[in-house]
């Protein structure tokens, strides 16, 4: 049986700053010449995002006596060590992670007594009894339960959690596979002169969303996204490009300029070594690394005007969440009407490397009762 996506769950830290605020805060940093605030003006201007989350309330609150070693009392950005980013991770991310995950099972009609594997993801934070221990101990789930754990992947981690919980539902096919994908990104941004922080910092927001994968045709609400198949593309460069790293003040990321451009140069060829002799997908769920990556996406396939329309309106209206992006924007189409049913999915997203993670999938919907079938039924049990 094919694995399928039976639900996605979604949640925010409810701390929502618009771009101009955050491109304020940046731009007021101490040491910041008139060339570095115009360089911030111009990225965070251009970067068609409205707003994103962070589990950082003190940008819009002010500081505390607790909280003041992310924002100093006039609003300016701080740097503060690894260990103090790491710290509100610990405190932050198991509650966003359970309330993705909580969302998911209710949405599939999933028991968590169903669930026999978790699978975690994230690059922004690292803890352990990890994040895949405390799903099984905040929803209740069998102690029994199978865990793994995909760290430092990047942007494109939720493509191999999904291939991951496909595997598993191959080798036992009554397993319910729950996979949650938690980033944190904005507790390591800094103040920054460098324009790739600049890129990073205009961009990269907090989020967690869940899926629930499973093979059984009994588990949960009928429909979904079947799992068809998965692939993995390393490019022939960008191994600098995009780097994430672990720093004294943070994790560190590399954004250069040119990751667009790479994308835009290689995603031809992986898609087209993907898909083969296979026709086009009828929809696109491409990861919104940015602005840039999405019109290179759709320029070098190119994609009609409105077949990235649900990967823009996601980086508008939460940025870029790293790994949990791409999964919001699934839910998205999971939720859309006019996705019809046997519709073909290609999902991409981009990580360090640069690799480039693709998945095929086909959208299920459920089969709807119609007036001869009521009768048939209600004949039958008479």
């Amino acid at each position: 049986m094919t694995a399928r996506i039976v639900s996605i769950g979604t949640a925010v830290p409810p701390t929502r700053i618009a771009q101009e605020v955050a491109r304020d805060i940046f731009a007021a940093q101490e040491g910041a010449d008139r060339l570095t605030r115009r360089r911030i003006q111009a990225v965070f201007d251009a970067s068609a995002i409205a707003e994103r989350h962070t589990v950082l309330s003190e940008f819009v609150t002010g500081p505390t006596s607790v909280r003041a070693a992310f924002v100093d009392a006039e609003g300016r950005l701080l740097s503060p060590a690894t260990g103090a980013r790491n710290e509100r991770y610990i405190a932050a991310a198991p509650e966003l992670t359970a309330a993705a995950a909580r969302a998911a099972l209710a949405d599939g009609g999933i028991d968590p007594s169903a669930i026999t594997h978790v699978v975690t993801v994230s690059c922004t934070g690292l803890f352990a009894p990890g994040p895949d221990y405390r799903l099984v101990r905040d929803l209740g789930l069998r102690p029994t339960v199978e865990r793994c754990h995909l760290g430092f992947i990047g942007c494109a981690a939720a493509l191999p959690a999904l291939r991951v919980a496909s595997a598993l539902t191959a080798s036992r096919p009554d397993a319910v596979v729950l996979v949650v994908c938690t980033e944190l990104c904005t507790l390591h941004l800094r103040p920054s002169n460098d324009p790739q922080q600049i890129v990073a910092s205009s961009v990269f927001a907090d989020g967690a969303a869940a899926a629930i994968i499973t093979a059984d045709p009994a588990a949960g609400f009928p429909g979904g996204l079947d799992l068809d198949r998965f692939g993995t593309t390393l490019t022939d460069e960008g191994e600098t490009d995009m780097v994430w790293t672990i720093g004294d003040n943070g994790f560190e990321m590399i954004l250069s300029a040119e990751v667009p451009r790479i994308i835009g140069r290689e995603i031809q060829g992986a898609v087209g070594r993907f898909l083969g002799d296979d026709a086009a997908p009828e929809v696109w769920a491409v990861h919104p690394g940015g602005r840039s990556v999405l019109d290179r996406v759709e320029a070098a396939l190119d994609l009609p005007p409105d077949a990235l329309a649900v990967s823009r309106a996601v980086l508008r209206d939460f940025g870029n969440m790293s790994s949990a992006t791409i999964l919001f924007i699934l839910a998205s189409l999971l939720r859309d009407d006019a996705v019809p049913d046997g519709a073909r999915v290609a999902g991409l997203a981009f990580g360090p490397g640069l690799t480039v993670e693709s998945a095929l999938m086909t959208r299920r919907r459920p089969a709807v009762a119609t007036a001869d079938d009521v009768a048939l039924a209600l004949a039958a049990s008479a």
